[in-house]
């Protein structure tokens, strides 16, 4: 009897890694066809915004999170997660009421489509086979948001959220919320800016809340295919994070 026939394929860990890096480094196209439909830049989206916005910004991203964790937590039990397709068509239909009436439409919506997008994430954790119930695996769902953001225009430069780590201890989650807060406001005001375009408002809500859905799912992907491809490659997680690092620069940028 042939033992060896029954044993499972051994892992190609830089196939995995190739495959990994093509997903982040195409994970922002569709922000490039936001700032298009727009007609503006990522760096002074934020000016467009009043003041006041501006000066709350943190404040609100810190109430959406926590607002998504408690919600999206207690949803998994009532609602399953679904597809791709699905997510993206439900969060720009959110996009697109939220702006059709402008800044303060578009503010009430930003807690809701956090949730939604948080429960991508933690569709992407099952995928990998991550119990979204874990703490630690709570805490790298949240990780997920201090990725650069649809709207930045990286292309990979930016990896240290695939590596951030902290300590479990009882308040550890309201410390990845505030260390995450800013990264993530400056994105959320993007968002906000895009969706009070005069006239187009609607539209621009629609494509950038389909842009995001479909960000920060790949990012999830990146982030939970490295983390299952330590495992199953028996390989060092920072080890992986550096490997990604030198392919990044390997990747032609996407067309």
């Amino acid at each position: 009897m042939d033992i060896s026939s029954n044993l499972p394929a051994p892992i190609d860990v830089d196939a995995r890694l190739d495959e990994i890096a093509l997903r982040y480094k195409q994970a922002g196209g569709l922000g490039i066809n936001v700032l298009n439909l727009i007609g503006g830049s990522a760096e002074n989206l934020l000016d467009r915004l009043p003041a006041g916005v501006r000066s709350n910004l943190e404040a609100a991203t810190i109430k959406a999170l926590n607002h998504a964790m408690k919600a999206a937590h207690s949803s998994r039990s009532v609602v399953p997660d679904q597809k791709s397709w699905l997510n993206q068509t439900v969060t720009a239909a959110m996009g697109a009421a939220g702006g059709a009436g402008g800044l303060p439409t578009a503010l009430a919506e930003l807690p809701v489509t956090t949730t939604l997008l948080l429960r991508v994430i933690q569709g992407v954790a099952v995928e990998h086979g991550f119990d979204p119930e874990a703490e630690n695996v709570q805490f790298d769902c949240v990780h997920v948001f201090a990725a650069a953001g649809p709207l930045s225009g990286d292309d990979g430069a930016d990896l240290g959220f695939l590596s951030a780590r902290m300590a479990l201890t009882g308040r550890a989650m309201q410390a990845v919320i505030a260390r995450i807060a800013p990264k993530l406001a400056v994105v959320m005001g993007q968002k906000l800016a895009a969706q009070a375009v005069p006239v187009l408002g609607a539209v621009a809500g629609a494509a950038t809340n389909y842009a995001y859905t479909s960000y920060y799912e790949d990012m999830a992907h990146v982030h939970f295919g490295l983390r299952k491809l330590a495992i199953d490659g028996d390989v060092p997680h920072d080890e992986l994070v550096a490997s990604l690092a030198q392919r990044m620069g390997k990747i032609p940028a996407k067309v």
